[in-house]
């Protein structure tokens, strides 16, 4: 198994909190995770029929029969939990550490979490695999082969690129035919289907809702709706463009990427990695694994992050911008061995445009070195290991 690196943040969240709501997609991880940090907590699945009907029964009851460090995984599934946990926690305002709950759907989605439990509990996404996690546990190549296979611990470890890509299938036809239904989206498997292809050929895009609602033949109301969706379960990722005042034209628009480059592969038909060498969205698939790293990794290890990208009317563009600890810091992601002052012009105006004293131009070597301008050169794998900002020369 696979050690995580959430260990501190879950801790700490107990000690600080009487519930700890632990969120992600499916499938990434969540119930090996806490069950292996908390081996003495009672567990109990809400989607499993006999952990579910005592506590539909009499939740109140159950929750009394119980008292302490119980872990609901899927607690969503019983809506008339919460207000239950609410009055636990209410009760019992000096007690910490009462409760986990497990969930693949984000509070946005889930209405009783957001509503019973607002300021009651702390929030902690776990995501697929992180680099670091990866390293720890593959000797070579680490950084090509998380790129390839993703981050969801099964296809990540499997061997097999057939096996990898059945078990894609099945987690997608499991998520059209039984998540959707149940967070009441009623769509066919090929049409969801269709959007999921059409939203890994356009990952990276400023997202066009109209675009895609006349290739599909629905409107761009639904296909927001369902893009929603799957961004509240953690399976699409819309970054923010950045917006100031520097007097040029700002896109206003979002990017979309599909946050699982394995998931995305799957869509794009790239099942083996030399295909993903002369893929023509290998550009767009290196900067969706690498801000789905970045991002998921400043989640975790810094106080409340908020991420961005910055493009003008008239090109100039920056992949990512992240706003941490009351500093601004851009990140231009290049599947290059060597990047040059060639490749430093958007990020020189961004940084013009912003004020910004320093710049990062993030590519697959191994050599931090300076390409003027406070503009440096940083290997990704060095992005993805820090834990301060100092580390940021």
């Amino acid at each position: 198994m696979i050690a995580r690196i959430y260990h501190q943040r879950l801790k700490h969240l107990l000690k600080h909190f009487a519930i700890v709501t632990m969120l992600g997609p499916r499938q990434c991880g969540k119930t090996t995770f806490i069950r292996s940090e908390l081996p003495g907590w009672k567990y109990f699945d809400m989607e499993k029929p006999s952990d579910f009907s005592p506590f539909s029964a009499d939740p109140e009851q159950r929750l009394k029969q119980l008292e302490r460090q119980i872990i609901l995984d899927e607690a969503h599934q019983l809506p008339a939990l919460f207000p239950v946990l609410r009055s636990y926690a209410d009760e019992n305002r000096s007690e910490k550490g009462m409760f986990v709950l497990l969930g693949s759907a984000s509070p946005g989605l889930v209405r009783d979490i957001s509503e019973s439990l607002a300021g009651r509990t702390a929030f902690i996404e776990l995501t697929p695999f992180l680099y670091e996690e990866a390293e720890a546990a593959h000797t070579e190549n680490t950084l090509e082969c998380l790129w390839f296979r993703g981050g969801f611990p099964d296809p990540f470890l499997i061997e097999d690129n057939l096996a990898r890509i059945d078990w894609f299938d099945g987690y997608t036809r499991t998520f059209i035919n039984r998540d959707l239904t149940m967070h009441g989206v009623q769509v066919t498997g090929t049409l969801m289907r269709r959007l999921w292809s059409m939203l890994a050929h356009f990952t990276g895009s400023v997202w066009n809702a109209s675009r895609l609602a006349s290739s599909l033949g629905i409107n761009y109301q639904t296909v927001n709706r369902y893009t929603d969706i799957l961004e509240q379960t953690f399976l699409i990722r819309k970054l923010s463009p950045f917006y100031a005042n520097i007097g040029k034209r700002i896109v206003k628009s979002p990017k979309i990427y599909i946050r699982d480059t394995g998931l995305l592969h799957y869509f794009l038909g790239i099942d083996d990695p030399s295909v993903l060498d002369v893929h023509p969205s290998r550009g767009a698939s290196w900067e969706a694994f690498l801000i789905e790293q970045i991002c998921s990794r400043f989640q975790l290890f810094f106080p409340n992050p908020r991420f961005f990208f910055w493009r003008t009317a008239g090109g100039a563009e920056v992949d990512l911008i992240i706003q941490c600890s009351g500093r601004t810091i851009p990140f231009e992601i290049k599947l290059h061995s060597a990047p040059d002052r060639s490749m430093t012009k958007s990020m020189l105006s961004c940084m013009n445009g912003l004020n910004l004293p320093s710049g990062y131009i993030v590519y697959p070597g191994n050599e931090i070195f300076s390409l003027g301008n406070g503009i440096t050169a940083l290997p990704a794998e060095q992005l993805l290991r820090i834990r301060t900002l100092e580390e940021l020369i």
